[in-house]
């Protein structure tokens, strides 16, 4: 049985728009349409098989076909020109575009042929597939932000151990990122000296590059993990907007396996913007009726500022013991998200890692590990898994 495809159709002239968006969904069900400026979000989103794009007004056609090819490299992209130019076919054939038409004069030629590209490009899909690879490739990280609505719930402690814990588990690369935004955070876990933050990364955003990413991030010395601080000085993080941050992570995505986010509490025009772009949120909740409350009032108005959760919200359990007032069988009828992971209550055996900045895992195959360690490398499996 074939896959299901994505389909993306890019176009700034809505009628055009629908049109092949019309053409596209009498062959495939996951057909979606977008805006040139939305078009590489939503590459970002999720994966794309198929980009139908038109040519854009301003002259940014080979920039976003080639960014398209970054996040996707087996992207195919159909091209549709307002009228025949072979300077232009030439240009975009390097770019990376596979097809190219001109609409309306080839409208009918398109629509004929399109079904046959889709069921080729069908099978070679299925073909590749069959190849299981352990190895990771480059171009299309994953995001994982890590978030709760209630402090104290242990989301900076569980997001810096959990990516520490993929580097030593995998051979993926992996980077840590922390948005809290205020006198950091993340590098006390790990004792480092951070003289360099994120917030170094502004004069460069432009033109941004992995390169500039791992020259400002710190490497923590036994799992090779890399970790953008957050700055110490909240007034230099309230200069770091949503586009600071989407590009950011775009860059991060395609430079590293896995992008590990540490959330602030609040909710604020970056939070939202690396809520979009991840893959997956996970919201960590404690077993308490407070913590319920809290988590029904960032659904609703997550709802309400349009960020989708459904399909991408996760719950992560911590703080799990036996004396809880409410235990996970009763949290199980009450969430409408599935639970990633159950985090076993381990004061005990965390909190002397916590008081000495020192990190949780050091090496690969590690005997005695605390009970939480254990629980987050399970979860890191289900992770690598997937």
């Amino acid at each position: 049985m074939e896959s299901k495809l994505n389909l993306l159709v890019v176009s700034d002239d809505q009628v055009l728009r629908q049109q092949l968006q019309t053409i596209a969904e009498n062959t495939e069900e996951n057909v979606l349409a977008a805006s040139t400026s939305d078009a590489i979000r939503e590459m970002n989103r999720e994966t794309r098989d198929i980009v139908i794009m038109t040519q854009p007004e301003t002259d940014i056609a080979i920039d976003l076909v080639q960014s398209m090819k970054q996040i996707n490299r087996s992207v195919l992209i159909i091209f549709i020109a307002e009228r025949t130019d072979f300077v232009l076919l030439r240009n975009m054939m390097r770019a990376g575009v596979d097809e190219f038409f001109v609409f309306p004069e080839e409208t009918s030629l398109f629509t004929s042929r399109f079904p046959t590209t889709v069921k080729n490009y069908s099978i070679t899909k299925s073909s590749k597939e069959t190849e299981s690879s352990i190895s990771f490739g480059r171009g299309r990280g994953q995001i994982y932000s890590f978030y709760s609505g209630k402090g104290g719930s242990g989301k900076s402690v569980i997001s810096s151990v959990l990516a520490q814990t993929l580097k030593l588990e995998s051979t993926a690369e992996v980077i840590l990122i922390d948005l809290n935004g205020q006198y950091g955070g993340v590098e006390s876990m790990f004792s480092i000296e951070a003289n360099r933050s994120l917030a170094d990364l502004l004069p460069v955003i432009e033109e941004l590059n992995e390169s500039h990413i791992r020259n400002v991030s710190k490497t923590e010395q036994h799992s090779k993990l890399e970790i953008l601080v957050s700055p110490i000085d909240a007034e230099v993080a309230e200069t770091l907007g949503e586009e600071f941050v989407a590009k950011l992570l775009r860059t991060s995505r395609r430079a590293f396996d896995y992008v590990i986010i540490d959330l602030p509490s609040s909710l604020n025009g970056s939070v939202i913007t690396a809520m979009e772009e991840s893959d997956k949120i996970f919201y960590v909740l404690t077993p308490d009726t407070p913590a319920l409350r809290v988590l029904k009032h960032y659904e609703e108005l997550a709802g309400r500022i349009g960020v989708n959760l459904m399909g991408k919200l996760e719950v992560i359990l911590n703080f799990i013991a036996k004396e809880n007032e409410v235990q996970e069988k009763d949290l199980k009828n009450v969430l409408r998200y599935p639970i990633a992971a159950t985090l076993r209550k381990d004061i005990k055996g965390l909190q002397p890692f916590v008081n000495k900045g020192e990190p949780v895992r050091k090496v690969v195959k590690e005997r005695k590990l605390i009970p939480f360690a254990k629980d987050i490398r399970k979860f890191s499996r289900e992770i690598l898994k997937s």
